[in-house]
């Protein structure tokens, strides 16, 4: 090979410098080149010579290039030695490597800049025994290390082998290196030479290839580069693997672009552009629509800038989604409305029973629109206890005055955006849920649920119950502004209607704007007819038994609303009439009949034992115990005061997880007894000698207001006069220290609690008279109502001697 190929390739303006042997076997031959005692050394900073090994240097300090100027002008040797810091520009004795590579100055050049390149080729290894000069350059008193024969074991073959396959497979991952290199791999026979060569090449750290070249004996040496060969590769196949996805991903955006310039081209030979005809349609529709000038005026705009807009430009279906809303909105496009009262009065008897008030507001609504032709919808709120129907009652009010139903539940909802919706200029805007129930249903006077609005969130990630004031205000919505819209709409005739489960979780300003009405729980009559209209149909459907002839009688009926439910709705009683037909369907399969009855009996082996009794109420009986009524928001509930005397100083110890207006009431009704014992036969010296203490039993769950107080009250006296309260008798009513007796709220489902109980009378303030005359007769029937002004009232009626 001509060493000027070597000098002159084009190869060497690439990364990777060839590194050529002259002749592989010339450094295995110990007497081929003369070594001498003492040597100039050359210092080299990002390199480390190998035996055999021919490299090109350049040579820039003027100590460096005064040593190989003397050397070739010499015997053409210099001892090349490896700095240990790259960054040191005047290295000193204790910056230089102690283990080096004599080399032979094959060629020297001086370049045209005045700067010396030579081509060297590595000889022999030594080490440095002493330098014996420091100025004009270092020289050193050496000692040559001999190399060992190569091993000719299978062992140390296949080595050598691995070590031309990973050099191999790296040439071919690193486009920076020719190809040559793996030509020039493969015919080197030497194994010695073959790990010099390969480590001269290795792209690792300076410190790894001193390390190589200080291992005396070869097999080590090999070993150590096998290692350093591996991490190279992988890093090589990261690096590439890298490469090549990059490369994909460009290929794929040049594929896109170059097919979409095809489409293009096929549409126009096809006969225009597809966005056009778009386009043309829109224009189409928005001429038929019947709608306000503003938004006239605003499509016009839209529709001109989409024109000179190109379909690939990210505001393109910014823009049509914009247009395609205005297009898809029922813009002054309303329902006719039914003003058939009686015939509107039928189809809610049919799908609810009982909710009177409500028929009847609803009723009064359709008759004003029946005269007048055309009012704002009144903004209706249900407020109840859970599974009564409020929500089943919105789909029977549509129904009834004709028009499209649509339900937007609010529970959760935390982002007011949901209502108002998002500036379209955010990616993935849309419009508000308003404006997307009006649009699913393609008419403006809509009736819309708006479920559960007492559960609306609030915190830091917004209020939308204050975006809700404008949509249900009736003064404002006819201007109800979307702004993903933007644009007003009018929402005027939309009937909104609220449900709740309790009033107070509702802001203030949204409640004024509402029309409350509320609903009570239901009796246990009502429960019976729903059953039999209603919900034992249901469930023979869904569980395949239509065509079965089993009858359930209302005793039935009424055994599994007693012992198996305690709720005001009726969602528990149809999960337990859902277990009857399960086990009847199973005995249809099973046996291909069935008893023409649903038993009593049989109610206890589908259901088991009865889960509620009110044989508690006979066993509570005794001096100290008061039977109580509270509101919950799913309706009335029963409730035990017990009074506990024990030896003390007279302190009052309240527990049960009360809240402070059930803490004062407690503590009012004893202040009241204390200062009126004379009158009821106390002993005044009870209070003073005597610790009292109320118990309210649940614990675990939370109690307050004031309508326990008549309860407490009683119950201390009982205590103190050691008489017992009378049996089967509940009582509600806030107290006074005066000795009144107040009214409270929760009269309906208070008394119905008290119903299903199995309780017989009932005390409670004569302002709330009112409250129970509202009450349908027949489902308090049996229960006998006392009506007090005074806490002494309440004591000769409530105690017994």
């Amino acid at each position: 090979m001509n060493l000027n190929d070597i000098i002159l390739r084009p190869e060497d303006e690439t990364d990777f410098m060839p590194i050529i042997p002259l002749n592989e076997n010339e450094e295995q031959d110990p007497n081929s080149v003369e070594i001498p005692a003492e040597i100039a050394l050359l210092p080299l900073r990002n390199t480390v010579l190998f035996p055999g090994v021919v490299l090109p240097i350049t040579v820039g300090r003027d100590k460096s290039i005064k040593a190989v100027n003397d050397a070739y002008r010499g015997d053409k040797l210099i001892g090349v030695v490896a700095q240990k810091d790259s960054n040191v520009e005047d290295p000193l004795v204790r910056d230089l490597e102690n283990v080096g590579t004599v080399a032979k100055i094959v060629k020297l050049i001086k370049m045209p800049d005045g700067g010396t390149t030579i081509i060297i080729q590595g000889k022999s290894r030594f080490s440095i025994e002493a330098i014996v000069e420091e100025d004009p350059y270092f020289r050193a008193r050496i000692k040559k290390l001999d190399e060992e024969e190569s091993p000719t074991d299978e062992d140390f073959n296949a080595y050598v082998a691995n070590i031309k396959d990973l050099a191999a497979d790296i040439v071919q991952l690193s486009p920076n290196i020719p190809s040559e290199a793996s030509i020039i791999l493969r015919n080197i026979e030497n194994p010695s030479f073959l790990i010099h060569f390969v480590s001269s090449n290795l792209n690792t750290d300076i410190k790894d290839k001193q390390k190589l070249l200080e291992l005396n004996k070869i097999r080590d040496r090999a070993d150590m580069l096998m290692k350093l060969l591996q991490k190279e590769l992988q890093f090589a196949e990261l690096r590439n693997k890298v490469t090549t996805k990059t490369r994909t991903e460009i290929d794929k955006q040049q594929r896109e672009y170059f097919l979409q310039q095809q489409m293009k081209s096929i549409k126009e030979e096809l006969g225009g552009d597809s966005n056009q005809q778009e386009l043309k349609e829109m224009q189409k529709k928005a001429d038929a629509k019947k709608w306000p000038d503003a938004a006239k005026e605003m499509f016009k705009k839209g529709i001109e800038k989409l024109e000179r807009m190109h379909p690939s430009t990210p505001d393109y279906s910014v823009a049509y989604n914009h247009l395609d809303l205005m297009l898809e909105l029922p813009w002054e496009e309303y329902t006719e409305d039914h003003y058939d009262l009686k015939s509107a009065e039928k189809i809610l008897d049919t799908d609810h029973y009982g909710m009177h008030k409500i028929k009847e507001r609803i009723l009064e609504y359709i008759a004003v629109l029946k005269l007048k032709g055309d009012m704002k919808s009144p903004i209706l709120c249900f407020v109840g206890p859970p599974g009564i129907g409020k929500t089943s009652l919105g789909r029977s009010i549509a129904n009834a005055i004709g028009r499209k139903y649509v339900r937007l539940s609010l529970g959760g909802l935390h982002d007011e955006s949901e209502i108002r919706g998002h500036r379209k200029t955010y990616i993935g805007a849309m419009p508000g849920r308003i404006l997307q129930s009006v649009r699913k249903v393609k008419s403006s006077n809509p009736v819309m649920i708006l479920d559960e609005i007492d559960k609306v969130g609030n915190d830091f990630r917004g209020d939308p119950s204050s975006a809700l004031l404008e949509v249900l205000d009736p003064e404002q919505n006819n201007n109800f502004y979307d702004n993903y819209l933007e644009l007003e709409y009018d929402l005027s005739k939309v009937l909104f209607i609220a449900t709740a489960n309790n009033i107070q979780n509702i802001q203030p300003a949204l409640r004024d704007r509402l029309e409350i009405i509320e609903l009570s729980g239901y009796a246990v009559e009502e429960k019976v007819e729903i059953a039999k209209r209603h919900l034992l149909p249901k469930q023979k459907e869904l569980h395949g038994l239509k065509s079965s002839a089993f009858k359930i009688s209302d005793k039935v009926v009424e055994k599994i609303i007693q012992d198996y439910t305690r709720e005001s709705g009726v969602r528990e009683l149809d999960r337990q009439l859902a277990s009857v037909m399960r086990y009847q369907a199973r005995q249809l399969a099973t046996k291909d009949k069935l008893k023409p009855t649903v038993s009593s009996e049989d109610i206890e082996k589908i259901l088991g034992k009865p889960r509620y009794s009110n044989d508690i109420y006979k066993t509570a009986n005794m001096a100290g115990v008061a039977v109580g009524l509270a509101w919950t928001y799913v309706g009335g509930d029963i409730l035990f005061i017990e009074v506990s005397l024990s030896d003390g100083k007279g302190d009052l110890k309240l527990t049960g997880n009360l809240g402070n207006v059930m803490k004062e009431s407690a503590s009012t009704a004893l202040t009241y007894l204390q200062s009126n014992a004379k009158k009821y036969d106390i002993d005044a010296t009870l209070f003073e000698k005597k610790n009292i203490h109320i118990h309210v039993p649940e614990g675990a769950v939370p109690k307050d207001g004031p309508s326990a107080g008549v309860t407490m009250m009683t119950a201390i006296a009982s205590a103190l006069t050691g008489k017992r309260v009378k049996p089967f008798l509940a009582m509600t009513g806030e107290i006074t220290l005066r000795g009144q007796v107040l009214p409270v709220g929760g009269i309906k489902e208070k008394v119905l609690a008290a119903k299903r109980a199995g309780l017989k009378e009932i005390l409670m303030c004569w302002q709330n008279e009112k409250d129970v005359q509202e009450i349908d007769s027949d489902f308090i029937k049996g229960i006998k109502f006392h009506y007090v002004k005074t806490m002494n009232q309440v004591l000769e009626i409530a105690l017994v001697g």
